[in-house]
């Protein structure tokens, strides 16, 4: 129990740093004041402090109390989650990637049925983990139809966004279909994201379809939430009794945040 405790407050106070609410230099409550806060012993706060403290992002001095030594190296990488396929291509170059593996494999699984792809075919399937600033913040697992993948290498994939190599080939994209949600790290994404095993993701699966209706790309990205986050503009809209809101659709036209190192959702 008091495991699970100390990790609660460890993920409340490590989210409070590495989001910028407590920047670099301030000052954490001692412990008393933050056992009485969570309602739990001094020997629970000392441990989620000292796995802060392991993680360098925190540092303990018996006569200057507790600081934060966490300085971020970066901006958070931001997307715009409205124009699901627009400038994908310019945030890919403005990014750096590490193909971790290449190949074919047979079709089967939720990539093969999102791309309506027979048991007889092969699916071209590929991992890379795109950096900013030399920081890792995706983890990015594709898998395209043999007819496409033949199209390009390995080394053009590690060089190229991937949507270019598929408008290279003569695919016309015309949509995508996009579910965001959260999951847990497993040993190997943890390992590319360098994280630790069962930190929580974003998760993001995209489908994307030629003019024809076709699958021409299957998408599962797992991203860093302390480097990365999904932005969009809302509009409201229906009659006066039922108004809501909705996504604007300036956003489809939304030109670049030059600020920022990327602009777009989610890009490949």
């Amino acid at each position: 129990m008091q495991e699970a405790k100390a990790r609660q407050i460890y993920l409340v106070l490590r989210d409070r740093i590495v989001s910028g609410a407590m920047g670099f230099g301030a000052r954490l409550p001692n412990e008393n004041d933050l056992a009485l806060a969570h309602g739990v012993s001094r020997v629970t706060v000392r441990r989620a402090l000292s796995e802060l403290q392991s993680e360098h992002l925190i540092e303990r001095r018996r006569s200057a109390g507790t600081r934060v030594v966490y300085r971020a190296q970066s901006a958070r990488v931001s997307a715009d989650i409205s124009g699901v396929l627009a400038n994908l291509a310019d945030m890919g170059r403005s990014t750096k990637v590490q193909l971790l593996s290449f190949g074919y494999v047979p079709a089967n699984g939720p990539a093969a049925e999102a791309l309506g792809a027979g048991d007889h075919e092969l699916l071209q399937r590929s991992v890379r983990v795109r950096s900013v600033d030399g920081l890792p913040f995706s983890y990015l697992l594709a898998h395209v139809p043999e007819r496409i993948g033949v199209t390009f290498t390995g080394k053009e994939l590690a060089d190229r966004p991937l949507l270019d190599l598929l408008e290279r080939s003569g695919v016309k994209v015309e949509r995508a279909t996009q579910r965001i949600s959260a999951c847990l790290a497993a040993p190997d994404v943890a390992r590319a994201l360098g994280v630790k095993t069962g930190s929580p993701l974003i998760e993001l699966v995209r489908t994307v379809f030629d003019r024809n209706g076709r699958g021409v790309e299957h998408l599962h990205a797992l991203y860093r939430p302390d480097r990365y986050s999904f932005e969009f503009d809302l509009v409201r809209s229906g009659g006066v009794r039922k108004r809501s809101w909705s996504a604007s659709p300036l956003a489809l036209r939304k030109p670049a945040r030059k600020t920022k190192p990327s602009t777009n959702v989610a890009f490949t």
